[in-house]
């Protein structure tokens, strides 16, 4: 946190790291699966295992933290980032969209059986991945440029305390953070189908490639339609809508699953999956963006671009989605998913999940992990109901942080001709709009809605604008 809140460098905060972080990455990712786990000991396997994932923990996770927070700093503009974020998600969607297809098929070619756990298919898969992979992310270095709202001759110090206690200080983060780690649970149904797949037989390895391929192209389309949907209905509104709709699409999975055995039934099954991933993809969308503006804010409220120690302080996230960890194996454990069963229903009792090809304890297990995630779901959207940061505020922010760089510019001898006349748009229209009322939208013709929403946008903008003017009017040394 406090490397990327103290870089300087010319190429930006979070691109550098996506080649620094990403050689090593791909380096330990092929040699962690072509290990000889074969003619290990188990106290070997475990020794390697640990120091590979101490080494995952350190350059994977920066480099994803790289990768995952380039939107916040690619422009200031809030619709834009969503545009962005929907382009990426398409590409983000579309390889692991064409590995589930070919996955099943080439683990019965590798294996000759209905498997998916074969370190064999990993071998053969994960070095291309890894290393096409990195291509795109030399793709991205070369190809993005970092866009902060910042005077040029600013000089960026950042104090890891200081940035810690501003960081607690932005209600907008706690709100997103918590709706994120109280709503832990909701993912618990998302193994339940390859599961049926896996020990139940439900179908052939050729059906469920194309099973997985659906299922995997849940996610594209709300990624088309984001943007648009944005622009109307706003970034609060849809995170409500489709985490309330998810409570509901997640318990219709309860009576399918109870089905288990009839011909066919994973096909309803994936109905379900496709719903319910094609509208919590819409969420899941929003949130980078909405982190971004959350950065925004964080700018207008402290004086300082923060980005790094807002990852530094979701490390308290960690202990408690560690939830996860904690919860889902005693609820395992309660629902039959144990070695004791595993023996007495009389496999050797080496792989728990064994007792997931015995149909009741299936149907058990599979019917407390929905019960669990539409827990998750319901506790989810409760802080979005707080959160009240909406694109006009953001905009206003922004343009509160180009007068700040500004007058620090001009103050400092050091202003373009540029920076001066988007400085002078946005103080024209702050006086155009700044002794409005705001239009209510009640009885308005449908023809005149959209205005008067414009309108309405406007005069909250020059709000913001106007309140920052006058506080540089009333500072000593700042009416020149």
């Amino acid at each position: 946190a406090r490397m990327i809140d103290n870089t300087r460098s010319m190429k930006g905060k979070y691109r550098p790291y996506l080649i620094t972080m990403g050689i090593p990455t791909a380096i330990l990712g092929a040699a962690f699966i072509w290990m000889p786990y074969e003619s290990m000991s188990l106290f070997t396997k475990c020794f390697v295992v640990l120091a590979f994932n101490i080494g995952f923990q350190f350059f994977f996770n920066f480099y994803f933290d790289a990768y995952d927070s380039l939107i916040n700093v690619l422009s200031p503009n809030s619709i834009e980032r969503s545009d962005v974020l929907s382009i990426r998600s398409v590409v983000e969607n579309l390889s692991p969209s064409i590995v589930n297809i070919i996955f099943p098929l080439l683990a019965k070619l590798v294996t000759g059986q209905n498997t998916l756990y074969d370190l064999k298919i990993f071998r053969i898969l994960y070095p291309p991945m890894l290393f096409f992979g990195f291509l795109i992310s030399v793709l991205v270095y070369v190809n993005t440029e970092e866009k902060i709202v910042r005077a040029k001759t600013h000089f960026i110090k950042v104090r890891f305390t200081d940035a810690l206690k501003s960081v607690a200080k932005n209600k907008y983060f706690w709100i997103i953070s918590l709706a994120g780690w109280i709503g832990f649970l909701e993912g618990s149904f998302n193994n339940i189908m390859q599961w049926m797949y896996n020990y139940q037989g439900a179908c052939s390895a050729g059906q469920y490639s194309i099973i997985v391929a659906i299922a995997g192209n849940a996610s594209f389309w709300p990624n088309l339609v984001a943007p648009f949907l944005i622009r109307k209905y706003g970034k609060k509104k849809i995170l409500i809508f489709t985490n309330l709709l998810n409570i509901g699409l997640i318990a219709f999975m309860l009576p399918v699953v109870k089905m288990t055995g009839t011909p066919n039934i994973i096909w309803a099954l994936l109905f379900c999956n496709f719903i319910n991933t094609f509208i919590s993809a819409l969420g899941h969308l929003l949130t980078p963006s909405i982190n971004a503006d959350i950065r925004d804010y964080q700018q207008y409220i402290s004086g300082e671009r923060i980005d790094g120690m807002f990852a530094a302080v979701g490390l308290i996230g960690n202990v408690i989605t560690m939830g996860t960890g904690l919860v889902l194996p005693m609820i395992y454990e309660r629902s039959g998913l144990n070695r004791e069963v595993a023996v007495s229903l009389g496999f050797d009792g080496s792989n728990v999940y064994d007792v997931l090809f015995n149909k009741d304890y299936f149907i058990s297990i599979s019917s407390v992990l929905i019960v669990a995630s539409i827990v998750g779901a319901a506790l989810n959207v409760i802080p979005y109901f707080f959160f009240d940061f909406t694109e006009a505020k953001q905009k206003a922010v922004v343009n509160v942080l180009k007068i700040r760089a500004l007058f620090e510019d001009y103050g400092n001898g050091t202003i373009s001709d540029g920076s001066m006349t988007q400085a002078i748009e946005i103080i024209k229209e702050t006086k155009e709009y700044q002794y409005k009322s705001p239009v209510s939208l009640k009885n308005v013709e449908k023809s005149k809605r959209k205005y008067q929403k414009l309108e309405n946008e406007k005069i909250e903008i020059a709000k913001f604008v106007s309140d920052e003017l006058n506080r540089f009017n009333t500072s000593e040394g700042k009416s020149e």
